[in-house]
């Protein structure tokens, strides 16, 4: 919605924030709401139960975060909704900080108070709040770029924000409109929701599976023998109660080779030859994608040396926290000459001894998370070491048991990177329409229904 000349179509006009239908107006957000102000400039004290109290760092993207509010006793709370008192559909946006120019729309019917936050409060006469907060979601860069104040950090004044300039269509069209993408937005909360709820479930059945909590049905009763039929047991372990019929290991002790180091980065190599695994990859979903990886041309000596395999193990050497130390990632079956860097370590797992997707997930589990930060060294960076990630444990039932494991969760992990390409892509559909109905390119059919 740039303010430079365009080609203005037939039934539009050119305006300062952009090309828009000669039937819509531009006002001020002071000209289309009853009040602009703010919450708190003070800091009250909060209490563990009261009237919930909201700061910037509540205020999300068209979501308010209540669920992780702070609470103010009702006395503190009056005074500060003397002068903000949000109601049902009114806006806040963040005024200062790294979330400048947020918006969410309020949806709640109960008394909140407000600190960092501007409160605005739409004209109902010619408003609808929620295309109101659409336009200013819409229109957020642009605002920060030609309204902000410099300084340490962002800041919009209250003056600043009824300056900003927003289309209004007819009430009755913007209602219809509103419509249209709230109808969107009630679909990426669900699928948020849904990814969520997955998360959860997929995090406590990895924990119970690779520790041996909950046996899958095939592997929870003996076959054979004496004891045919009848349940397995536990036995005590330097890791706590495990199978009976599951032993301890290392990632030592099922490598089939010794670990190793990647080859030296030298920035002036970059851009052409073979792919390279960085730490960077190790941080995205598994397994590592081939195609994203940068190139790096490495010699012949580099390629014989470092050459990746199906079913190698990386682990990263350092990390600026230490819960992200020794992070790894897992490299699939490919037909590309790859190789990786030096700031990876890598492990080869034995193919007779451990499957090497039940090996990744059990380097991601928690018994195997708390050795490796625990044997970790701090300083400017938190790194590790290779003997303390060969002396990581590795619970091993059977093969047949690895592998069904492996199975169940990478399933579960597929069914959320779906969810999840799912959420993007309907994301980007939601963009796609806003560009189109906020600017009046597409026009909705407005009915009775609609207002």
């Amino acid at each position: 919605m740039s303010a430079l000349e365009q080609h203005v179509p037939d039934g539009f006009r050119q305006s300062e924030i952009g090309i828009f239908p000669t039937d819509w107006k531009i006002n001020s957000l002071a000209e289309v709401s009853t009040k602009i102000t703010d919450g708190t400039h003070d800091t009250p004290k909060p209490i563990k139960e009261g009237i919930p109290f909201l700061t910037a760092i509540h205020v999300k993207e068209n979501h308010i975060a209540f669920e992780s509010c702070y609470f103010l006793p009702k006395s503190v709370h009056d005074e500060i909704y003397k002068r903000c008192n949000p109601e049902y559909e009114d806006i806040l946006m963040v005024n200062i900080g790294a979330g400048t120019g947020t918006t969410a729309l309020v949806n709640v019917k109960y008394p909140f108070s407000l600190k960092n936050v501007a409160l605005i409060k739409p004209d109902k006469k010619v408003s609808d709040g929620r295309f109101l907060n659409q336009v200013l979601s819409f229109l957020k860069d642009e605002i920060l770029e030609s309204l902000s104040a410099g300084g340490a950090q962002p800041f919009l004044s209250l003056s600043q924000i009824g300056q900003i300039n927003v289309p209004t269509p007819s009430k009755e069209e913007q209602t219809a409109i509103a419509n249209a993408l709230s109808d969107v937005d009630a679909l990426l909360t669900e699928l948020e929701k849904l990814i969520a709820k997955k998360q959860a479930i997929n995090t406590a059945t990895k924990q119970q599976l690779l520790t041996g909590k909950t046996r899958l049905p095939q592997f929870a009763t003996y076959t054979e023998g004496e004891k045919q039929g009848q349940p397995k047991g536990t036995k005590p372990s330097e890791l706590g109660e495990i199978p009976e019929d599951w032993d301890i290991s290392t990632i030592e002790g099922v490598s089939i080779v010794p670990m190793q180091n990647g080859l030296f980065y030298e920035p002036a190599r970059k851009g052409k030859g073979a792919p390279l695994i960085n730490v960077s990859d190790m941080y995205t979903s598994a397994p590592i994608d081939v195609a994203s990886l940068e190139l790096f041309n490495a010699s012949k000596v580099e390629l014989k040396a470092f050459k990746v395999k199906e079913g190698d193990l990386f682990f990263t050497r350092s990390s600026i926290v230490p819960s992200g130390i020794a992070f790894c990632n897992i490299f699939p079956k490919s037909d590309e000459n790859v190789v990786f860097d030096s700031h990876l370590i890598r492990v080869r797992a034995n193919p007779e001894v451990v499957n090497y997707q039940y090996l990744y997930l059990n380097c991601l589990a928690k018994h195997s998370r708390q050795h490796l930060i625990a044997n970790s060294k701090t300083a400017t960076m938190t790194t590790i070491d290779q003997k303390a990630i060969n002396s990581c444990p590795v619970l091993l039932p059977t093969k047949e048991e690895q592998t069904a494991i492996a199975t169940i969760l990478s399933d579960m992990d597929s069914e959320i990177q779906t969810l999840e390409q799912r959420l993007a892509k309907t994301r980007q559909i939601k963009q796609g329409m806003m560009q189109e109905l906020l600017t009046g390119r597409t026009r909705l059919p407005i009915s009775k229904e609609a207002v």
